[in-house]
């Protein structure tokens, strides 16, 4: 019975008129709607986050770097920022608390309340363990690990013994050893051996104290045997 009655509405309508219906003003004026409101969404999503997150604006990160702390934290809190010291270095040539680097660097655009992370100078040199290179290793691998560890080396001292060996570690004037901890800022120097011995020392021949005392023993009996004897 439906059927039949759509079939009666739309039998006559020819082709034309069947698309007329769907390309009418209406559909085109919803269709028209529907894109101006796409694209005011878009322009409104993109304008108002830039708004909400203040793109484009900032406070420019001041340059610390060279700065006392305290004075570089006075400069950062007048300009509505932090900052937080997470590591420190050394410097001889720069005062102590004098900052090194300086994170977000110098001219950066922040929020205000952003933190700068900064490197501070120590008062005092660092110290390091002496590795275990004596009687261990020559010259040439003694030297590269001392070296890469930053401590700063003299020229060698020469001491008999296996050429190129290394023998010792003097340190401002006094022997030290593995696992002493000793200043970057104090010159090593190493004790390597020459490639010659002492041939006296070679040479000599350790004698029990029991054994001499029996040899000067027999010395004195041998001597008692012989009589000077005087003409009248």
């Amino acid at each position: 019975m439906l059927l039949s009655i759509f079939f009666c509405n739309f039998a006559p309508m020819k082709t034309k008129e069947f698309f007329g219906k769907f390309v009418s003003a209406f559909l085109l004026g919803n269709l028209l709607a529907m894109a101006v409101v796409i694209i005011l969404l878009c322009f409104g999503v993109k304008y108002g986050l830039e708004w909400y997150t203040h793109h484009g604006e900032g406070i420019v990160v001041p340059k610390v770097e060279g700065m006392i702390y305290l004075n570089a934290r006075t400069l950062a809190e007048e300009k509505g920022l932090n900052i937080m010291v997470t590591d420190s270095g050394y410097n001889k040539r720069l005062p102590a608390n004098c900052i090194l680097a300086q994170n977000p660097g110098e001219g950066t655009k922040v929020k205000e309340g952003h933190t700068i992370y900064v490197t501070v100078n120590s008062p005092s040199s660092p110290t390091f363990a002496i590795p275990d290179v004596v009687d261990n290793s020559s010259y040439r691998e003694a030297e590269a690990k001392l070296m890469a560890m930053g401590f700063k080396l003299l020229p060698p001292k020469y001491v008999p013994g296996e050429k190129d060996w290394v023998y010792g570690i003097i340190s401002r004037g006094r022997r030290v050893a593995a696992g002493d901890m000793v200043s970057i800022d104090s010159p090593l120097t190493l004790m390597i051996g020459s490639g010659m011995y002492d041939h006296e020392d070679e040479d000599f021949d350790y004698i029990e104290p029991g054994y001499q005392q029996y040899l000067n023993d027999e010395s004195a009996a041998e001597t008692d045997e012989f009589e000077e004897i005087t003409e009248p």
